[in-house]
C-alpha cells in the first residue's frame, strides 16, 4: 500500500467502516511507514481534542514561533494568496 492510498482510507478507517482486507493493509502500512503513523496519530488527537471541546492555551513565546514558521511556510507555497 502506498501512503496516498493510506491517506484515501484514513477516514474510514477512523470511522471503523472498512473491510477487514483494508484495515489489515493499512495497519501493516504503519508498521513500517512513520510518516502516515504521525499523521494517524495526529488527526486522532485532533478529533479527540474537538470532540471534548478541550482548549489549549499555547505559552506566548510558542505562539508567536508557530504563528512565524506558518506564515514562512505559506509565503513558499505559491497556492497560498495572503499568509498574512
Amino acid at each position: 500500500m502506498k501512503c496516498s492510498e493510506f491517506l484515501t482510507e484514513l477516514t474510514d478507517y477512523l470511522d471503523g467502516s472498512i473491510t477487514t482486507g483494508i484495515r489489515v493493509e493499512l495497519e501493516e502500512h504503519l508498521q513500517w511507514c512513520h510518516e502516515c503513523e504521525v499523521v494517524l496519530n495526529t488527526t486522532k488527537k485532533t478529533i479527540e481534542i474537538y470532540r471534548n471541546n478541550q482548549l489549549y492555551e499555547l505559552p506566548d513565546g510558542l505562539r508567536m514561533r508557530l504563528q512565524e514558521a506558518i506564515i514562512k511556510k505559506c509565503k513558499s507555497v505559491k497556492s497560498c494568496k495572503n499568509p498574512e
